[in-house]
């Protein structure tokens, strides 16, 4: 699976097929179907896996902080992370199947790391949910836009980024409770 990892990062998700796979280990496609049902469960496999290690990634940076410091770790190693596995975060963007248990729990992992932060903020429940979604459309846009090549304007990226998380913890500290 390392190597769809990775071919993933290097081709970008929507150009990982069983096929290239295949080429790049040496071997017929065929022989992937022992290991690999099909494409979508390459693309499963590695959407478990990549949400696992983003949801890692953002514990490991929050842990032992708490509020802007935590909001602050988490969202640098969150664009890191997108910056050095772009097929792989793209992988992490869809809800996960609702039916898919190992799906679920990687998901889980990651929005439970946001909540636990969340708390620290006093929120909880439907407005811990509100502010997630508002967090990662926030974090997500951002990265999003940088790797498209869509900040032109003349002044330092590392910056707005500084004062986008400094937007969200002034937000979260004032979030208007339901």
């Amino acid at each position: 699976m390392r190597e769809a990892e990775l071919l993933a990062d290097e081709v970008g998700l929507a150009h990982l097929s069983l096929a290239a796979l295949a080429t790049r280990l040496g071997v017929q496609p065929p022989s992937l179907y022992k290991h690999i049902a099909g494409q979508d469960a390459l693309h499963r496999l590695l959407e478990v896996r990549a949400k696992a290690e983003l949801a890692e990634v953002m514990r490991n940076a929050a842990v032992g902080r708490a509020g802007g410091a935590a909001v602050r770790a988490l969202a640098h190693a969150y664009r890191r992370w997108a910056a050095d596995h772009p097929g792989r975060y793209s992988s992490t963007l869809r809800a996960p199947d609702p039916l898919d248990d190992d799906a679920l729990a990687a998901s889980d992992r990651a929005v439970r790391v946001l909540f636990d932060i969340l708390a620290g903020y006093g929120l909880h429940g439907d407005d811990a949910v509100d502010a997630t979604r508002a967090c990662r459309a926030a974090l997500h846009g951002f990265v999003s836009l940088e790797a498209a090549g869509g900040f032109g304007l003349p002044v330092d990226v590392d910056r707005s980024y500084e004062r986008l998380i400094d937007a969200l913890d002034v937000s979260l500290s004032g979030w208007p409770r339901r």
